[in-house]
């Protein structure tokens, strides 16, 4: 990828010649790229863009054609941001779009990560954070992702949400499945099971829910899936409303507008054990994934089955357990219980 200019970051701009999966070259011009966007080291817009192209590869591989959510930091980590669903009334005639709903039914025009260039022009913008979407733009009816978001609650250490993504690794092994794991670029950790493309997203939240409650059965001490954050103790929460319909998740391989440029990196189960999430940054990423490749890679060509999680939710759902609480957001559904906390409801 070759700059217009010798010195880019001393320029005003500088436009970016960024090949794409079809051998189309797209100019993608990055304005102030001397920006500082991350205060801890320095880096700048430009050194975001690199990061982006030094892991363009994996990157693509789960992002690639889903639309994304954009978090927006013009003024870099730290300064002011806001959320962007919509992409601008202005863009230029090779970006590509999808519409999607929020819960309540409202549309609007999102990115879709279709290339590089895509997310370059993201970044130009002053994005800092990429959520993605469960599914692809060319299916949304389909979620091809179960996202399990390990969630610390306060006073629970990372020392705990490691162990509980061991215990979560093990009881989808048990039923068949096999997770990848990421970090979030916070305090928590991600797995992820590539679908086979049969679900929509209500099925995969009621496959997340079943594995919280079975995980909070055998662990109760560690692990927790209880909605309510009164009920969750110093316990890590299994999140499974991540994967109610419309919502997003932070990216794998995204960086957080945070001033130390932290990575939502995936990594390899054998370096759960000793991992950093503060030392996985866009300094560090690049280097780590030359040396051991991309702990995530083939996952789209083995697709696994959620039926077993889906059994489990039979059974609960048999044995007189209702539904879990929902965001506050979304219509009431079938089977939910009371949305009101357990405090207010008993004062009621």
């Amino acid at each position: 990828m070759s700059p217009a200019a010798k010195d880019p970051a001393a320029k005003d701009s500088v436009t970016l010649e960024v090949p794409g999966p079809d051998g189309r070259i797209t100019p993608v011009t990055i304005s102030s790229p001397g920006k500082v966007f991350f205060a801890e080291r320095g880096e700048t817009k430009l050194d975001l863009v690199r990061y982006y192209e030094a892991v363009a590869e994996p990157l693509l591989a789960t992002l690639g054609g889903r639309p994304l959510l954009m978090e927006r930091h013009p003024n870099g980590a730290g300064g002011k941001s806001w959320w962007q669903k919509r992409v601008p009334s202005s863009v230029p005639d090779w970006l590509t779009t999808t519409v999607v709903a929020t819960p309540n039914g409202t549309t609007s025009d999102a990115l879709v990560a279709a290339d590089l260039a895509h997310v370059l022009w993201a970044v130009n913008l002053g994005c800092l954070g990429f959520h993605v979407w469960p599914y692809r733009a060319a299916a949304p009816e389909v979620a091809d992702e179960l996202r399990i978001d390990l969630d610390p609650s306060p006073g629970v250490t990372f020392a705990q949400v490691r162990e509980a993504a061991v215990r979560a690794r093990a009881l989808l092994g048990e039923l068949g499945i096999e997770p990848v794991l990421k970090t979030t670029g916070s305090r928590g950790l991600h797995l992820y099971v590539r679908l086979e493309p049969r679900w929509d997203s209500y099925t995969v939240r009621a496959a997340a829910v079943a594995l919280g409650r079975e995980l909070e059965r055998r662990h109760p001490d560690l692990i927790t899936a209880q909605w309510w954050k009164e009920e969750r103790g110093a316990r890590v929460f299994v999140d499974f409303n991540q994967n109610a319909p419309h919502k997003t998740v932070f990216g794998a391989w995204c960086v957080r507008p945070v001033t130390g440029a932290r990575v939502s990196a995936p990594i390899t189960w054998d370096e759960l054990a000793d991992v950093d999430p503060r030392a996985l940054t866009i300094a560090t990423v690049p280097a780590l994934l030359a040396e051991r490749g991309d702990p995530w890679a083939g996952i789209g060509e083995r697709p696994q089955s959620l039926e077993p999680l889906l059994e489990m939710s039979r059974r609960d759902l048999a044995s007189g357990l209702m539904d879990a609480p929902w965001p506050p957001v979304y219509p009431k559904q079938p089977g939910e219980p009371p949305r009101v906390a357990p405090s207010r409801a008993k004062k009621t």
